[in-house]
């Protein structure tokens, strides 16, 4: 028997309309808009209230310190790179991270992808201009296109079911690989095995030596493995694109209570996260676990004032704040906001995004990070934590199955003219294969001390 919604509830869910929305485009035909919004809200949803539930409480375990997030996907999603090959090398790599994790937390990692809905990007300006000529700024596939011609530029609504039919291809291949044995434990540790055979691996060699003895120790045991053969596995996106996450929001028929049904767990950006903005308006009123990221030039207060709007009567795993401080300011910004919100008692679970914080230019104008930069960010989240007596919760990275060439250095020793090689993302930097297995050991490595 379903719950039936109150009136108020679903009218409540428009009234973003009537806000400053940030980082919209200006969309050229409204009626073009309002006809693929109509095909949206009638089109199944990606994914069940139930689920979103199931990563609440999981969300709240790790705010806890009984559980620990690893969050991971593209910078920005594209059609094209919606392959097979593509969404199978980012799970790879996510499952490979998440077993050194539990084994270096001994707690179960949370495994979500930035994937199946990250089609859009905040941008710094609305216009782009080359050679004189002056066009809208690619804002991501779900808007626009990223070739410099008018026609490529030009916002199109068609894109919004574009990017739903491209999620839910994704969503059924994750949920193929995570549920049909791809995804067993001995599999991943295989995979891992052939890491640790380049020699530039060699100081992870006894971390990845007793995560051996611990699977040979299991199997001697007469564990089930059948049972690892299986991973849950969320979605999430940044909740940008408020014309794609209306209309895909439904009601629960068990509670008469909105959730977004375009992913399981959605984010408010810095740049849009204004606490009288149509963003948190919005986001207030849905179900769903919700992110929010922080910034250097957060103050506590702000982040009280979040949770006032987002989360008032304090649930635990509603509210997830993602700091992105970069390293030279983690240690100094970090400390005042956590003691805080800590004092103020409402359940908070912290994750580090050590990405967008750290951002630079090389000599040969590559947008690019540095690896040693990424992972002191990291290190300084959890100092931080560990002096404060407070929960690291999770990571949040930007990171690719592929063997680009986007972040500097690492064993593999990338270096400027490196980047040249295989430079591929349209927008921000991620961590190639290796760096990213290579992060979650040095990870294994702070758990194990902390």
């Amino acid at each position: 028997m379903s719950v039936e919604p109150d009136p108020s509830v679903v009218a409540g869910l428009d009234h973003w309309r009537t806000l400053d929305a940030a980082q919209q485009p200006a969309w050229p035909d409204a009626d073009a808009l309002n006809r693929v919004s109509d095909r949206l809200a009638a089109l199944p949803p990606l994914v069940f209230a139930g689920e979103a539930d199931a990563l609440r409480a999981q969300l709240a375990a790790a705010g806890r310190g009984e559980a620990f997030l690893l969050q991971g996907g593209d910078c920005a999603e594209t059609f094209a790179e919606a392959t097979a090959d593509n969404i199978r090398g980012k799970i790879m790599t996510i499952l490979q991270m998440a077993v050194v994790l539990t084994y270096g937390a001994s707690l179960p990692v949370i495994k979500m992808g930035r994937m199946a809905g990250q089609y859009a990007k905040p941008r710094s300006s609305n216009e782009e201009t080359r050679e004189g000529v002056t066009l809208p700024a690619f804002r991501g596939d779900i808007i626009n296109g990223y070739e410099f011609t008018e026609e490529s530029r030009t916002p199109d609504p068609q894109r919004l079911l574009e990017a739903y039919h491209t999620s839910s291809a994704t969503l059924n291949l994750i949920r193929a690989f995570t549920t049909g044995g791809f995804a067993s434990l001995l599999r991943v540790h295989e995979w891992n095995r052939g890491f640790m055979a380049n020699p530039a691996y060699s100081r992870y060699e006894e971390i990845a030596a007793e995560i051996d003895r611990a699977i040979r120790f299991m199997a001697a045991c007469g564990a089930d493995f059948d049972a690892l053969r299986t991973v849950d596995f969320y979605s999430s996106h940044e909740g940008l694109l408020l014309d794609y996450e209306r209309p895909l929001t439904r009601i629960d028929s068990r509670t008469g209570l909105p959730y977004d049904c375009s992913a399981h767990f959605l984010w408010i950006g810095e740049r849009t996260r204004q606490l009288s903005g149509a963003h948190v308006d919005y986001f207030a009123r849905v179900q769903n676990p919700l992110g929010v990221k922080l910034g250097p030039t957060t103050t506590a207060d702000d982040a009280l004032a979040l949770i006032d709007r987002l989360n008032p009567s304090g649930e635990p795993g509603r509210i997830t704040f993602i700091t992105r401080m970069g390293a030279s300011r983690i240690r100094d910004v970090l400390p005042g906001l956590v003691e805080k919100v800590t004092a103020d008692g409402r359940p908070v679970t912290w994750v580090c995004d050590p990405m967008h914080g750290n951002t630079i230019t090389a000599s040969n104008g590559y947008k690019t990070r540095r690896f040693s930069d990424v992972m002191d960010e990291v290190t300084g989240f959890f100092d931080v934590h560990h002096a404060l007596g407070t929960v690291p919760g999770g990571l949040h990275m930007e990171l690719t199955g592929d063997d680009v060439t986007e972040v500097l250095g690492g064993a593999e020793e990338i270096d400027d003219e490196g980047l040249a090689r295989r430079y591929e993302t349209l927008v921000d930097p991620r961590l190639n294969h290796q760096q990213s297995l290579e992060l979650a050991f040095q990870v294994a490595e702070l758990l194990r001390r902390h």
